[in-house]
């Protein structure tokens, strides 16, 4: 397998928190080169090293940086855009820019150059007994009666291609029976709220923190001929913007959040608020090492589990509210 090499800039002080954080989203191995600890070693070296290499030495003055390998296929493709929501969400969160400048780059190419190139990664999907997941550029001439889900996710995740996406869909259509409202919080590309209409429900309101992934789940709505009357979206942070939660509402029959393990975590005392008594909450974008302790907050909540799905590392779990 190829692999996709990602060097992402950071601080001293941004090392600890990045590398839990690109825990929560899959990345489970990463390189780490940091001046101050470099420097520290330098000072306090004993006997042991005669001679360290010139090539070494220039980690002296170097930029902090964290560096990960992701595969070079469809799911890293969706890694790195997951990558680039995490980096925007903890730059949102450090306002003191003491977490450094949390861009990456890919083997000397800058994310906005790879951004035109990932799409030789995104292909026809068959998602669940119902959808088929498709980027406009791609032509499907099946004839198996499936809906037609037109996705272009630009720099927003969720293509429908990883697994946490995957197994929100699947989880979806088990739970949509007609009519429904839908609240897609942390909606990326659009593809859970889009995907809920296309398979009967009446409405959606989908949230997102980045002004671009709103702009393209309104864009991919439009894609699938739903109107602005079916289809809302919002930019912001639920979790400390009371205004906002205020003007999505409540009386929804369904939530889905893909977002990652911490969020959700953070999120679990809200989930109720904008739902209908025994209604659904679909949560994924969790590493199943962290699904119970994800689990347990929800619960804590008022939710109870109906049924959990888990396919090459993630889980994503569909709950009803007591």
């Amino acid at each position: 397998m190829n692999w996709t090499e990602a060097e992402i800039y950071t601080s001293t002080e941004g090392i600890d928190i990045l590398c839990a954080s690109l825990l929560d989203i899959g990345i489970k191995g990463f390189a780490i080169k940091d001046s101050e600890d470099f420097n520290e070693f330098l000072e306090n070296k004993d006997g042991k090293w005669d001679y360290i290499d010139d090539d070494l030495m220039g980690l002296k003055s170097c930029e902090s940086s964290v560096t990960v390998y992701l595969p070079d296929n469809s799911q890293g493709a969706e890694m790195l855009i997951s990558l680039k929501q995490l980096l925007a969400r903890m730059k949102e969160r450090d306002s003191a820019g003491s977490w450094g400048r949390l861009e990456f780059e890919i083997k000397s190419v800058k994310e906005e150059d790879w951004a035109n190139n990932w799409k030789q990664y995104f292909k026809p999907l068959k998602v669940g007994e119902k959808l088929l997941v498709k980027p406009s550029w791609e032509e499907y001439d099946g004839n198996d009666n499936r809906t037609i889900l037109e996705i272009d996710p630009a720099s927003s995740f969720g293509t429908g291609q990883h697994n946490t996406t995957k197994l929100c869909l699947e989880l979806l259509e088990k739970a949509v029976n007609g009519g429904e409202r839908i609240l897609d919080l942390g909606c990326g590309s659009g593809i859970l709220s889009i995907g809920g209409i296309l398979l009967g429900a009446n409405e959606a309101t989908a949230v997102d923190i980045e002004e671009n992934a709103v702009t393209t789940a309104l864009e991919n709505a439009e894609k699938n001929n739903i109107s602005k009357e079916e289809y809302h979206a919002y930019c912001g942070d639920i979790i400390s913007d009371t205004e906002l939660r205020e003007k999505i509402g409540s009386g929804f029959d369904i939530i889905t959040a893909n977002i990652v393990a911490d969020v959700l975590i953070a999120m679990s005392s809200l989930f109720s608020s904008f739902l209908k008594p025994e209604s659904t909450l679909i949560i994924s974008g969790i590493i199943t090492e962290r699904k119970s302790e994800v689990v347990d907050a929800v619960v804590k909540a008022g939710f109870d589990v109906i049924e959990e799905a888990e396919g090459e590392g993630w889980a994503a779990v569909m709950m009803k509210m007591k």
